[in-house]
């Protein structure tokens, strides 16, 4: 124990303007990670979504044949947000509830028969999915649909 090797230099104290250092380099690497992360799910996704849309065929809603007429049942295909509709006359829309625009969740206005996005004020035609006004730039993703008794099949277009 005696060797003077084996004994450490003492640390120096830490000076404010270390200590103001490691908290701007903290603080900095926060601020990367909080922009990095959504830009990083923006730009990276769209091959997961698709290649994930891809190997989903279809989605059965057991009990959405009960759903009243000018009536909407929101639901997942392929981990993305989707809506079902029941029209007045009995037929069914399913489409995809995520705006074009920038992809904003939408939802059934049942009062104007029209799906909206609040986000930037997009409106699209309930039975279509046409974009009718505000600035989507593509008609919302339509589904196929089968009514069966007791359930709802929804399967790709």
């Amino acid at each position: 124990m005696n060797n003077p090797e084996s004994i450490s230099e003492p640390v120096p104290p830490l000076t404010r303007r270390a200590f103001v250092k490691a908290g701007m380099t903290v603080a900095g690497a926060a601020y990367a990670a909080a922009l990095g992360y959504p830009l990083y799910r923006y730009l990276a996704t769209p091959a997961e979504r698709a290649a994930l849309l891809a190997a989903v065929k279809e989605v059965a809603l057991d009990g959405a044949d009960k759903l009243p007429r000018h009536a909407a049942l929101m639901f997942k295909f392929a981990g993305r947000p989707a809506i079902l509709l029941h029209h007045d006359d009995d037929t069914w829309t399913a489409l995809s509830a995520v705006c074009t625009h920038l992809g904003c969740t939408v939802q059934f206005d049942p009062e104007h028969n029209a799906i909206r996005c609040a986000c930037h004020g997009g409106i699209y035609d309930a039975r279509t999915g046409a974009n009718v006004s505000g600035p989507p730039p593509k008609p919302l993703m339509a589904f196929k649909v089968q009514a069966l008794t007791g359930k709802v099949v929804i399967s790709r277009a």
